[in-house]
């Protein structure tokens, strides 16, 4: 593989000395299929952020269930 071609490689470090490979140019071949990938991901943040947000009213809803002594 040169590094002239479209599909190079990149090693990038990170999370603790994991490596990760990246591939250059990648969605050029498939921008399709990469961007059902990035709205996947964003779908799934807003479903946690969702989630997030109902466990912080429920923790609001208990509060105001106490009853002082």
């Amino acid at each position: 593989m040169n590094m002239g071609q479209d599909r190079q490689m990149q090693m990038v470090g990170g999370n603790g000395g994991n490596q990760f490979r990246q591939y250059v140019g990648q969605n050029a071949g498939n921008p399709a299929g990469y961007n059902d990938v990035i709205g996947n991901q964003k779908q799934e943040a807003g479903i946690q952020l969702q989630a997030e947000e109902y466990d912080l009213m429920a923790a609001a809803a208990d509060l105001d269930e106490i009853e002082e002594v």
